[in-house]
């Protein structure tokens, strides 16, 4: 241990605890200690906003906060996940919450220490000091990941692991996460395994699922999931991995009840309020999306964490209710974000979305048409992605339950149904955004439809030993369509049977070509924005996903929440 990890002088730290007198008595020991900088706040919401503005080095925080559904708990998960907390940052739980359960689900979040009240300064010493140093050994491995070289990173997480050295099972859980991101998940199950034939822990155990699914294993997957659910019914984490297993499955209903008891678990977390809104909302649970959505937003609106996709869905809710003053703060609140945004395509198209149906409800019929018009303008963009499609067929739905006819209106929901029709679990999402008015969701189903004839009728040529006439007429309908699964269809048939047709380099160049320019649009990711940390797993910060943070004023604004809640397409 060396004399750096006892110098606290150049420290900043954060106390957040409701109770003024616990806060005073943990920022004379952190003064007595030497910080040089102690901030205190009172709230959850202070101390997002804190977090949010500034790093620190020292974060103290209590667990339990009386009259607020938010705990220590939940703020550590959402700052995880938003990638807000550096590596270098020790993060400390207090609290005089002594059973093993909230123990063990502070030791789930990558925990640095945890302390019950009552102890003495020298204790809070001892976990400062620990944490510090596992923090400064594990630094090379911390550096790797800073500067995006997981491989390089994995690599010595395995060799402290196998050597079993100081802080050997921590490395071991930043190495399976690290293989998972490198696209390694049989690897990751095996160190996951490991892990827990040395030491059976919830977060390995939880581990093999998300190596399961990631693998596309998707009953493995649940099955591991059940049993770690019936061992342990308060893992939040565990139900986030199940909603996205249930999704991927198609089983959107049985998807919103799992999230459920995520939020029931967890009633402080923007992000799984954001989840189970969204997707409610899709399966028409208007009642509870709007609960849920309003709850994300009361306690996240000014948060980095929060995905204004929950103000456009408040927005649809508004426009059904007749509620003006609702539906103007919801463009107010987008409106305000995009004046800090100019240059973001994703904000414009929800001022868009927001002041057509701010339009209708006037009856400026004239000018809502203009703004449809200008947003069909980009259904066939690269960047134009299934969050924009779901709103467009939302909003033109909502529109045609108000009574406005447009003849375009048909071949803009068909444009957008045979572009995104690239799974069930899509399929079935577009089609629920075009619920409010049955005939919109009728052709969405008949796109799905067509788009499944199509990819079987020129499978057919390969199967009669014509794939050159397959990869053909895959991609000339994937182009025209610029539906990804025809195209990686057509990719396929390419890899398996290059050999058997002479143009074959040609082919896969134009087919990559097509995959590379849509395939982002139609293929959200399931965790949410690239790069943070998904439900059981740790956030791995690199150097650019950092830069780009850095970058945008608004940048969560660009991450959709709303993919958490939609299934990435299959073929």
């Amino acid at each position: 241990m060396t004399f750096a990890d006892h110098d606290f002088s150049p420290c900043k730290a954060l106390i957040i605890d409701g109770h003024p007198t616990s806060r005073s008595i943990l920022s004379a020991q952190l003064r007595d200690l030497g910080v040089g900088t102690v901030i205190q706040c009172g709230r959850i919401a202070d101390a997002r906003r804190h977090l949010e503005a500034r790093e620190f080095d020292l974060v103290l925080c209590e667990q339990h906060f009386q009259d607020d559904k938010a705990s220590g708990q939940s703020l550590l998960d959402d700052l995880r996940r938003a990638q807000l907390l550096p590596f270098s940052t020790v993060f400390v739980m207090v609290t005089g919450e002594a059973s093993y359960t909230a123990v063990a689900e502070a030791a789930e979040s990558a925990l640095d220490s945890y302390l019950l009240k009552p102890f003495a300064a020298s204790s809070l010493a001892e976990r400062l000091v620990q944490s510090r140093k596992r923090k400064r050994v594990l630094r090379e491995i911390f550096s790797a990941i800073e500067a995006g070289d997981f491989d390089q990173a994995a690599r010595l997480c395995l060799v402290r692991f196998q050597a079993r050295a100081p802080y050997w099972l921590y490395a071991a859980r930043i190495g399976a996460e690290l293989l998972l991101r490198i696209g390694q998940h049989d690897a990751a199950q095996k160190l996951f395994q490991a892990v827990i034939d040395a030491q059976a822990l919830p977060w390995a155990r939880l581990g093999i699922a998300r190596s399961q699914l990631e693998g596309g294993r998707l009953q493995q997957a649940r099955r591991t999931l059940e049993v770690l659910i019936s061992d342990d019914p308060s893992h939040a984490d565990a139900y986030d991995v199940m909603g996205r297993v249930h999704v991927e499955q198609g089983s959107l209903a049985e998807a919103l009840d799992t999230y459920r008891m995520a939020t029931q678990l967890t009633p402080g977390s923007i992000e799984r309020l954001q989840r189970q809104g969204m997707l409610a909302f899709y399966l028409g649970e208007h009642a509870e999306a709007r609960r849920a959505l309003e709850r994300a937003a009361s306690i996240g609106i000014t948060s980095k964490m929060f995905d204004l996709q929950s103000m456009v869905l408040l927005a649809f809710s508004r426009f059904r209710d007749r509620d003006g003053k609702g539906l103007q703060r919801c463009l107010d609140s987008v409106r305000h974000v995009h004046e800090r945004n100019t240059a973001s395509t994703r904000l414009r198209r929800f001022v868009w979305l927001i002041e057509a149906l701010s339009l209708m409800q006037n009856r400026q019929v004239g000018r809502v048409v203009e703004s449809l018009r200008q947003m069909a303008g980009e259904l066939k963009s690269p960047g134009f992605d299934i969050e924009s499609a779901l709103n467009f067929l939302t909003l033109l739905s909502e529109l045609a339950a108000a009574e406005l006819q447009l003849e375009e209106a048909t071949h803009w929901v068909d444009t957008v149904a045979m572009r995104f029709c690239v799974s069930r679990s899509l399929s079935e999402l577009l089609s629920r955004a075009a619920s409010v008015h049955p005939p919109y969701a009728e052709q969405v189903r008949g796109a799905h439809a067509k788009v499944t004839a199509l990819a079987e009728a020129a499978m057919n040529h390969s199967l009669n030993g014509e794939p050159r006439a397959a990869v053909k007429a895959l991609l000339t309908h994937g182009g025209k369509t610029q539906n990804t699964k025809l195209i990686d269809m057509a990719r396929m048939v390419l890899q398996r049977h290059a050999e058997k047709i002479p143009d074959a380099p040609e082919l896969q160049s134009l087919a990559d070509e097509l995959y590379g320019r849509f395939a982002s649009a139609a293929a959200p990711s399931l965790s949410g924005a690239s790069g943070t940390r998904q439900s059981g797993g740790l956030a791995l910060r690199a150097q650019a996903a950092g830069a780009a943070e850095s970058a945008t004023p608004s940048a969560a604004t660009e991450a959709p929440a709303l993919a958490t809640a939609v299934a990435a397409p299959t073929t």
